[in-house]
């Protein structure tokens, strides 16, 4: 190295006292947003309401507001209305300063430090409101207090104003109106909300609270609420969905739910939809505020039709139309468990309840077993979902395992020759909910994924213990469908041990063990491998022609695999495709699962885009969640669009992969000759074309597989893939153009 290079090496590296920086207020926050949102996309984009709605909850947990009412506005800005006690407006003498400014322009400020504000709480202990306000353009923030009401607004995290008081309200009338506009600089991928995402988290928020009544409402016209991407059909969009082509495929997909229906028994009546609007009032200016706070079940329901949790239009006074959803659930965690299973079959009426407080660790489980095998338990702490369980799941599972067992042998229904049934056994097709309310709890990771404290593993195995135990004694009958169920589990999950070791490889290397229609990349460092599952051989030989061969594998699939949301896991061994499927990934499934085994970075689904392609995705896209669900949580799973149009002129071609985008090439040709040729999918396609528009990582366009949300998810593949078919039916009615539009039903 010269000398000149030395001496500006050691600028460009210089570490000492001045390198040290300091951020003032919420610069940290602006500057490594990451940090505290987790990221810029449109999941952080959202994550802003839910830190505004959580403070709002809280004040619900703590018994002082029933209501929030959260609006998408015309411009994309969100408000959020309470009727808790509102943030408190008097000076915080350790800042000197009104404590509504300090809540929302100091980190880690709020009553939720053990200063008596809150006993538990689900936000982010104070940062919250303070990173939402540095995230957005700006934010205005009024309080009914008092019969006062007070506002302040922000620009950027930065106070434009003093809290000064702008009108009156009724005496008894308390609590907050928040409204935010997300900085476009910071969210650069999107600004746009989706009423449907919204619409799933405050659903399960109402779910775990009781009482509670959250609404949603969109002010939004059809166009504003296109999402960049095309995640939203737009009006053009729409109407190009009357072409014959899809129309023939809604047909199709309506006429084998039909069929499905009249094998089931099931009456062949005609669908149809019925489309309500209401009139309503609303008012957003500061003079009517107080008037957001009515509490009552008929005011509430006098603005947005009474419909709980159905999506309907209202016309408000001034003409324009507004979409509305409102949740209420009296029975809490029994109706979300009643939610998830309406479209099983119940092995029993009753939905199991139990509650109870213990080491001052408030404890809440709700179950139901249905006739599916697959189980869904679902965790909460102080209403923030733990995908990965933690401490309180240990104890629901210890709890219900020991409780069935120690009832199969006391009633005979177990031989004293015979193996303790497992947890997996128990838990099949079981449906529960475990909600903790916990003053201090302690999470492994910043994101909260996992509950740490001790105490609520001994709270919630003793309550649950106890209640079930006195259940099942007063309920036999019960009792006994329940472990008929698991001894069932018990000797289908022995024939599985078996067929699952003849699916083992050996050893990473072992190649012997592969796949034989599997033609694998010859590259084995799996971050820069992928593999293609196809559907067919014609297009799996094209796909082996168009391939990469050092990172791009190839592993066809003759026809439809078996539905695993209806197969035990022996059958589900024993066959063929998802044998091959898992064998190809490496990383085994359910508790043989090694994510560090898997032998690819990417697993992209590349199927036809009609009817029988739409099926075998869905059919994959079920037995990858339901197996291995952590290789889409971890954004390993993509599928591949293939392009519906090839459009030649003289001078080019070009590919479109919608309706929309052919009718937006077909405008730019301007008179030019073309042809036009509308491709079935990648079976037609010839290698050049398919390497391309589908597999050149440089031209290809992959859709990230990902989960809505963890009831939505669930309630999806049930509708699909389960035995509600009326269900199946009304969603093919209703969603069947947008789902043919987009190609992609992930």
């Amino acid at each position: 190295m010269s000398e000149e290079n030395r001496n500006n090496t050691a600028v460009e590296h210089e570490y000492g006292a001045d390198q040290i920086q300091i951020l003032e207020g919420l610069e940290a926050v602006r500057k490594r947003p990451g940090m505290y949102i987790g990221t810029t996309s449109s999941r952080g984009l959202h994550h802003l309401v839910y830190e505004i709605v959580d403070n709002a909850v809280d004040e619900a947990l703590a018994g002082f507001c029933d209501t929030i009412d959260v609006t998408i506005n015309e411009d994309n800005s969100i408000t959020v209305i309470d009727n808790g006690r509102g943030i408190p407006v008097g000076i915080n003498h350790k800042a000197g300063i009104p404590a509504v400014e300090v809540v929302f322009t100091i980190l880690h400020a709020g009553g939720k430090f053990g200063g008596g504000g809150y006993k538990v709480s689900g936000g982010l202990h104070g940062v919250g409101a303070s990173v939402v306000n540095a995230l957005s353009n700006w934010l205005e923030v009024e309080i009914c207090q008092g019969g006062k009401v007070y506002k302040q607004r922000y620009e950027r995290g930065h106070v434009c104003y003093a809290l000064k008081e702008i009108g009156t309200c009724p005496m008894e009338k308390t609590g907050t109106k928040v409204t935010f506009l997300p900085d476009d600089t910071i969210f650069t991928e999107t600004t746009v909300y989706d009423f449907d995402v919204l619409k799933r988290r405050l659903r399960e928020m109402a779910f775990l609270t009781k009482g509670l009544r959250i609404i949603l409402r969109d002010n939004r016209t059809e166009e504003e609420t296109s999402l960049e991407g095309g995640s939203v059909v737009d009006s053009a969009a729409a109407e190009a969905m009357s072409t014959e082509h899809e129309k023939k495929q809604i047909s199709e997909l309506l006429q084998r739910a039909q069929e499905d229906a009249m094998e089931a028994g099931a009456s062949a009546e005609a669908m149809t939809s019925e489309e309500t609007s209401a009139s309503a009032d609303t008012a957003n200016d500061s003079e009517a505020f107080a008037d957001a706070f009515a509490t009552s079940e008929e005011s509430t329901k006098a603005h947005t039709g009474g419909k709980i949790g159905k999506i309907h239009t209202i016309t408000l006074e001034n003409g324009k139309k507004q979409k509305v959803v409102e949740f209420y659930y009296e029975g809490g965690i029994k109706e979300f468990v009643a939610y998830l299973n309406k479209s099983k079959e119940p092995l029993y009426e009753n939905i199991l309840y139990f509650e109870g407080e213990k080491n001052n660790v408030y404890v809440e489980v709700s179950f139901q077993h249905n006739d599916s095998y697959n189980e869904s338990v679902f965790s909460f702490v102080n209403n923030i979902n733990t995908p990965e369980g933690g401490t309180h799941l240990q104890g629901f599972r210890n709890a219900i395992t020991k409780t069935f067992n120690d009832y199969a042998r006391s009633a005979k229904l177990l031989k004293d020759s015979e193996p303790n049934l497992s947890g997996e056994d128990i838990r099949e097709g079981l449906t529960a909910i475990v909600s903790v309310k916990i003053e201090d709890p302690q999470f492994e990771g910043q994101t909260k994924q996992k509950l740490g404290n001790s105490e609520a593993r001994g709270a919630v195995d003793n309550i649950v213990s106890e209640q079930l135990t006195y259940f099942l004694e007063q309920n036999p009958q019960i009792a006994k469908s329940i472990c008929e169920k698991s001894i069932l589990a018990q000797r289908a999950r022995e024939a599985a041990r078996k067929a699952r070791d003849l699916t083992r490889r050996k050893t990473a290397l072992d190649t012997m063990a592969l796949p034989g229609k599997l033609a694998d990349c010859s590259d084995k460092d799996p971050k820069n491998c992928e593999i293609y599952i196809v559907e067919g051989d014609s297009a799996g030989g094209s796909a082996k022609t168009a391939r990469s061969r050092a990172t791009q594998a190839i592993l066809p699939l003759r026809g439809k695999i078996l539905n695993v949301e209806k197969a035990r896991l022996d059958k589900i061994y024993a066959n063929a495709e998802i044998k091959a499927m898992i064998t190809a990934f490496g990383t085994g499934i359910h508790e043989d699962f090694d994510i560090s085994k898997l032998r690819y970075n990417k697993i992209i689904l590349m199927t036809d885009a009609d009817v029988d392609g739409f099926q075998i995705r869905t059919l994959i896209l079920t037995m990858l969640y339901r197996l291995t669900p952590t290789l889409i949580d971890k954004g390993y799973v993509y599928i591949a669009e293939s392009p519906l149009f090839e459009i030649t002129t003289k001078k080019r071609t070009y590919f479109a992969y919608t309706e929309k985008e052919k009718t937006e090439i077909l405008a730019t040709l301007e008179g030019e000759k073309y042809t036009l040729q509308r491709s079935k999918g990648l079976g037609e396609n010839e290698a050049d074309m398919m390497a391309l528009t589908t597999m050149n990582p440089e031209t290809r366009r992959l859709i990230q597989v990902t989960a809505a949300g963890i009831e939505e998810t669930a309630k999806m593949f049930d509708i699909l893939l389960g035995d509600d078919l009326q269900g199946r039916k009304d969603f093919i009615a209703e969603y069947g153009s947008e789902y043919l539009e987009l190609a992609d039903i992930s």
